[in-house]
């Protein structure tokens, strides 16, 4: 009881010191300027930064404030030094620190002409992961019609999605690797080794900002921090034959190193809207528009994800639902110049969902394997596959 006690008097404490700096300030209630935010690097220093002015801007927050409280009319405010400590701190009282640097910014005229050196082209800084890392990576399968009806013609699709609409059931989440799947922009996805029946599928990542379980449809968004880019690369090989009797497999289809690149940064949701209205996803590969989709070919909206995720596990700030791929994979791919379905070694994936920005990957296969592996490794796709 002391111990309860003494925490809940320390965070009230905390919350009165923040919102007395904030009064104290007079916070700016409104950013003059939409911005993003993300993660990246200048000489390999990793920082949080915002993405200004249509996508060309990189500001590094810290440095910035600093220069900021160099103003006699701001008081200072402790700026994270990463994503997910900005997430977890922006609902209560960082985001008012940043707007406040974004309008002395602008109407200090500092994003134009002669900049400070807290603010870079996007050129110049190495783009990573925003998140490094989400506790968890939750991912809603067979969520748009035209997905659950691959290789289906018009008459096929009408059928089957009518027939879904009238039971659409509960969702179907799995849950992806974090550290060693997630890769940010620019980064290669690796193809494993022997494993050659690997795909892309272009999803919307919603970024959770305050926990919750339980949390209803109608409260969903009072939880989503905002929303960015991401695949959920695949590998459809499935189990070799012998012992456990099921060829699915969620881990090995799912789970590989590089296979959940995210970016390349994050839109909050003041600026973005509600995805169910303007979500338009796209994925490309190489030069080949292999899928695309809005949100009204979704099974299961957003809010009801977040309903049906937060009944079964409590979520966090900083992590992440991935809501859903479109037609476009399995018996509905597009056949490419390769003259394969699959993605194979050298070619270049595109994913970019309108309003956030784009991904962009090159596929490279890996090689080789140690030899002085027992055999207990996962095998190549072609020893049990023609």
């Amino acid at each position: 009881m002391i111990r309860k006690s003494l925490y809940s008097l320390a965070m009230v404490t905390a919350a009165a010191i923040f919102t007395t700096s904030a009064s104290v300030a007079q916070v700016d209630i409104e950013s003059v300027e939409p911005y993003k935010v993300g993660t990246f690097a200048v000489d390999y220093e990793q920082f949080v930064g915002l993405v200004m002015r249509d996508d060309s801007l990189i500001v590094d927050v810290a440095a910035a404030n600093k220069a900021l409280e160099l103003e006699p009319q701001y008081t200072p405010v402790a700026i994270p030094d990463n994503m997910l400590g900005f997430i977890e701190q922006y609902e209560y009282g960082l985001k008012y620190r940043v707007y406040e640097l974004v309008n002395w910014l602008v109407e200090d005229g500092q994003l134009s002409g002669s900049m400070p050196d807290y603010i870079h082209a996007v050129e110049d800084v190495d783009i990573r992961a925003p998140i490094q890392y989400p506790s968890k990576i939750m991912n809603a399968a067979v969520n748009f019609y035209t997905h659950a009806c691959e290789g289906c013609n018009d008459d096929e699709l009408a059928r089957r999605t009518a027939e879904r609409q009238q039971n659409r059931g509960v969702p179907y989440l799995f849950l992806k690797p974090t550290r060693g799947a997630v890769i940010g922009d620019g980064e290669d996805v690796i193809m494993p080794y022997g494993r050659d029946e690997i795909e892309y599928e272009v999803e919307m990542a919603i970024v959770f900002g305050r926990s919750g379980k339980y949390v209803s449809a109608d409260r969903a968004y009072d939880h989503v921090f905002g929303y960015m880019v991401a695949m959920d690369i695949s590998d459809r090989g499935g189990r070799p034959p012998g012992g456990y009797g099921v060829r699915s497999d969620w881990f090995v289809g799912k789970g590989h190193d590089t296979f959940a690149p995210h970016g390349p940064w994050i839109v909050p949701k003041e600026f973005y809207g509600d995805p169910m209205e303007r979500l338009h996803q796209i994925t490309v590969v190489d030069g080949v528009t292999v899928q695309e989709a809005r949100a009204g070919d979704m099974i299961h909206n957003i809010p009801e994800l977040i309903e049906y995720a937060s009944s079964l596990i409590t979520i966090y700030p900083g992590d992440v639902m991935q809501s859903g791929t479109s037609g476009g994979t399995g018996a509905g791919r597009v056949e490419r110049a390769t003259g394969s379905g699959f993605l194979i070694d050298g070619e270049m994936i595109s994913a970019t969902i309108e309003g956030i920005g784009t991904l962009t990957h090159r596929v490279v296969r890996e090689t080789s394997v140690p030899d002085d592996l027992s055999g207990s490794q996962l095998t190549p796709t072609s020893e049990y596959r023609d």
